[in-house]
């Protein structure tokens, strides 16, 4: 199979979903109105609630969803076969993750910018904001975790990305300022900023650095068993923890600053540089793809599955747990973006063709993983790679990193440097998602704190810092890090239920106001079909193999899903009673 033919497919199918179905529904489904008060300017605030230009807006919200996970789940269910993972992140992407995105961002635009969990209590009743704020919690707990190990791992394997990664932070300090306090424009300073940071990565490959072992950790009693002896052996893997370690710390105490500045100090003009960077990468893999044409070698459909693998149906849909449909990108879109949309008529191009940005991403990572790192590697070398489940889920990053760094070699662009700019690429837009997932989980915590009458944690300092505390512990709790790998299968379940829920909310209210609801109910329905029946088959696993963390949070989410589950159905009941007996109310 050509990689051309799936790059042109994929790449058709989003522009008509945006040019067509995007427009369709912003006319006759959510009825977006221009000249609506958006909450960005009745609370305008200079710290959450900033109108922001909807192009800088864009950067914010695709660079803040576009993290790791539409990179690494792809690159993991290819395993399974180009067919289905190409199949869901074209498909999911058009009619349910940008319709989702798209939804959440203006409900919450015509809810004074609350939160979709906020939002549960209204539409559908009293006990779900609850239930949702601590699903939701659970969430960004796992993300924030997931995403630090996954920082600390790169920053480890590609040492020449640390001064890039870092300097684009300085650079994008100094854009906010000449942006929002001198009156410069938007477009040069971003520019110049994408000029430094190229710089940066050439530099990069001659100014490597490693973070040294200042824990000086031991080695384990299970590094002793894998050293099979040797002494050497076991204290490098320790050297290795203490450096993930010393990282993970660094991130967390990155995040704590960054997720209390004001917004357009740091957040918006680094979303928005990140933004330029992650078209020019996704320009760099498009022309790679169709100057190499290297051929897709991994079968359509994979009918040799590696022993430990399980079966593609239904774990396929919480495996790409971004890339197709997000439960976070919902979390993002009700709980920053829409604070600083600008117009209401800008949600179609920062919410739906956000998402679209993201299936662009998904979709080069299955190109990357299953035909560029296949000419890196071999033939044979692929196979090995993804010859069992757990060799497929720690290398996802590794495939993805390499593979970009051949195709983007066949453009005349040396592969050190290469594979460097690969690594930055994903860096960003992880910590990109991490610091705004942690200015996240400080809004519920301080929704929690006004829902239970406590003071303390609705102070944005308190909550913030038990947002950071709660899930440095959770990351460095399971094996000094290296085990934060192991909640991925809980972060992909817990991401798909909450949008299929988000999806319920969306389609109540549409209901409310008597408009076609086919839109939001199809694609929630057949999420949260296999969300459950993903969710059943993982506790399953998860008690016969004696996980129990993964069997005990994992249970606790379950019971929250089928607890709000119950409330949705209620509410149906409840509004197809009501519905002949009174009018449709007015949009907020």
């Amino acid at each position: 199979m050509s990689s051309i033919v799936l790059l042109v497919i994929g790449v058709t199918a989003f522009i008509s979903g945006y040019r067509i179905y995007s427009r369709y529904i912003a006319r006759r489904i959510y009825q977006l109105d221009p000249d609506f008060v958006t909450p960005a300017h009745e609370f305008e605030d200079g710290v959450d609630f900033v109108p922001t230009n909807r192009h800088v807006l864009f950067g914010h919200h695709f660079t803040s969803v576009a993290g790791a996970a539409p990179i690494v789940g792809p690159a993991i269910a290819v395993i399974w076969g180009w067919l289905p993972a190409f199949l869901w992140v074209v498909v999911g992407t058009v009619f349910a993750g940008a319709v989702h995105d798209f939804g959440t961002l203006w409900i919450s635009t015509r809810h004074k910018g609350n939160s979709i969990g906020t939002l549960a209590e209204s539409i559908v009743g009293d006990r779900a904001r609850v239930l949702f704020l601590l699903l939701i919690f659970f969430l960004l707990l796992m993300v924030n975790a997931v995403f630090a190990v996954i920082i600390a791992n790169l920053f480890m394997a590609n040492p020449g990305a640390v001064l890039p990664v870092w300097g684009s932070l300085v650079v994008a300090l100094v854009v906010g300022f000449l942006i929002y306090r001198t009156g410069a424009g938007i477009l040069i300073p971003s520019l110049a900023a994408l000029a430094i940071l190229y710089a940066l990565i050439w530099m990069g490959q001659y100014a490597p650095f490693t973070l040294p072992d200042f824990l000086g950790l031991g080695p384990t009693s299970a590094q002793l068993a894998t050293a099979a002896g040797d002494p050497a052996v076991a204290a490098a893997a320790a050297a290795r923890d203490g450096q993930r370690v010393g990282w993970i710390v660094i991130l967390f105490a990155y995040t704590f600053v960054a997720s209390v500045l004001p917004v357009w100090l740091l957040l918006q003009p680094r979303d928005y540089v990140n933004g330029h960077q992650l078209f020019v990468a996704l320009g760099i893999i498009g022309v790679g793809v169709i100057v190499a044409n290297p051929q897709v070698v991994a079968p359509a459909v994979n009918t040799h599955l590696p022993a430990d693998a399980p079966g593609w149906f239904p774990l396929l849909f919480i495996t790409i747990a971004c890339g197709a449909i997000s439960g976070f990108h919902g979390l993002v879109a009700s709980g920053t973006t829409s604070k600083q949309l600008d117009r209401e008529s800008d949600a179609r191009y920062v919410g739906y063709g956000g998402a679209l940005g993201e299936g662009a991403l998904a979709l080069t990572s299955i190109l990357a993983t299953t035909a560029g790192f296949a000419l890196y590697v071999g033939i044979d070398g692929w196979h090995a790679h993804y010859g069992s489940w757990a060799a497929a889920s720690t290398g996802a990053t590794t495939a993805f990193v390499n593979g970009v760094g051949v195709l983007a070699e066949g453009i005349g662009i040396p592969h050190r440097v290469a594979t460097i700019f690969a690594a930055v690429v994903v860096i960003s837009f992880a910590a990109t998602t991490l610091d705004t997932s942690v200015r996240l989980q400080r809004y519920i915590i301080a929704e929690l704190g006004v829902e239970y009458r406590l003071k303390l944690i609705q102070n944005r300092w308190v909550a913030t810092f038990i947002a950071v505390a709660s899930c440095a512990l959770l990351a460095l709790g399971l094996d000094r890090g290296a085990g934060g790998m192991r909640l991925w299968p809980l972060f992909g379940t817990t991401n798909q239920l909450l949008a299929g829920l988000s999806l319920l909310v969306l389609t109540l209210f549409l209901f409310k106001l008597g408009r076609r609801v086919w839109v939001t109910a199809i694609p929630m329905a057949f999420l949260l079909v296999m969300t459950t029946w993903a969710m059943v088959l993982n506790l399953v696993r998860f008690a016969t193999s004696d996980q129990v963390l993964l069997a005990t949070v994992g249970g606790a989410i379950f019971v929250l899903e089928l607890w709000l589950l119950f409330e949705g159905a209620a509410a149906v009941r409840r509004l197809m009673v009501g519905r002949d007996s009174s009018p449709s109310p007015p949009v907020p």
